[in-house]
């Protein structure tokens, strides 16, 4: 591909948090490899936030709302990091015939662990690794960088104005889509309580709309001054701020991980139903994974379910609260 000031290059991935922060990465290596060309994202509009003040972007697109010259203006080139129906219906619209790159899902490798626990994924590839792969024809190479968030000035105005003192913060990020991936609320409150009790750092927990109930039935178990509930109070930027002012990340897998990744903050993960192999581990940032070894039923799914299928929750109820607290004063004392 050449390196023409018209060049265009349109990037696609429509959801979610967690997989739109691992594409940034990619994002800032094909603005180093093509510095001239116009480099457009297309998402959905609940995501865009994530991707607006990215300086490596000229244009951030929604899904709601293209603009009129979308469907006749040229691409030289489509990187397709979502790759299915919808992705493919938004790109078999566009004016011409660009050269169209299309992330490798390898889904039949993830049936196989999930379905039969054949392994197929045992190098455990980040995923920002895997989107690069994509388009390794393009001459894009790996800076060795980590994934990036931009915030707004109001953003950080938020977050100072929430924190205003220089103390010590464990953010914690107990929500998640899937219940499988949820650490259980009882045991994430005895975390926290070894973390006060052993520590003089202050506690943030971080979570949507969607899981302020969660949220809220941990502070009720935490008496403490110290113990500061934001649960379902923020935007995802608002909420990407007060990361940002933390010190470390307690969290479930889910796109408030990959944020705190994003912030270089050191992290310990708990994973329930999901594996390492499938690539969504903290990205070139200090961290630890907390999952339960040897569990015959594991992984149950490479997205995570609604409800155990087994019924025991093993998963999640067997990671040992006392060694996930220590990790996580180790990294608060570091």
């Amino acid at each position: 591909m050449s390196e023409r000031a018209f060049d265009r290059i349109l990037i696609v991935r429509l959801s979610s948090i967690g997989d739109i922060v691992l594409t940034t990465p990619l994002v800032r290596q094909l603005r180093s490899r093509f510095p001239a060309a116009e480099l457009h994202y297309l998402t959905n509009p609940a995501f865009a936030p994530l991707l607006i003040h990215n300086p490596h972007l000229n244009q951030v697109l929604t899904t709601d709302a293209l603009p009129d010259e979308f469907y006749s203006q040229q691409y030289d080139t489509v990187i397709d990091l979502q790759n299915n129906a919808r992705s493919r219906g938004w790109i078999s619209r566009l004016k011409g015939a660009p050269e169209i790159f299309r992330y490798s899902k390898e889904n039949w490798k993830k049936f196989l662990l999930v379905n039969f626990k054949i392994n197929l994924l045992a190098d455990e590839t980040p995923v920002p690794e895997r989107y690069r792969k994509a388009v390794l024809p393009l001459g894009v190479r790996d800076d060795g960088c980590g994934c990036e968030v931009f915030l707004s000035e109001s953003d950080e105005a938020f977050a100072e104005k929430m924190l205003p003192d220089a103390k010590r913060r464990l953010a914690i990020c107990y929500g998640a889509r899937h219940f499988t991936k949820r650490f259980p609320a009882e045991k994430f409150a005895r975390v926290i309580g070894t973390v006060l009790n052993q520590t003089d750092a202050e506690v943030l927990l971080l979570g949507g709309e969607s899981d302020k109930a969660t949220g809220d039935e941990i502070f009720s178990m935490l008496p403490n001054a110290r113990v500061k509930n934001f649960s379902g109070a923020c935007s995802i930027l608002q909420t990407a701020a007060l990361i940002a002012r933390s010190d470390m990340v307690l969290t479930n897998d889910t796109g408030l991980l990959h944020i705190a990744s994003a912030f270089q903050k050191k992290t310990v993960a708990l994973f329930g139903s999901s594996v390492g192999e499938f690539g969504f581990a903290p990205f070139r940032t200090p961290h630890q994974v907390f999952e339960v070894q040897g569990l015959a039923c594991r992984p149950c799914s490479h997205i995570g379910k609604n409800h155990c299928p087994e019924g025991h929750f093993k998963c999640m109820r067997e990671l040992n609260d006392a060694e996930i607290a220590g990790a996580t004063i180790q990294y608060l004392t570091m």
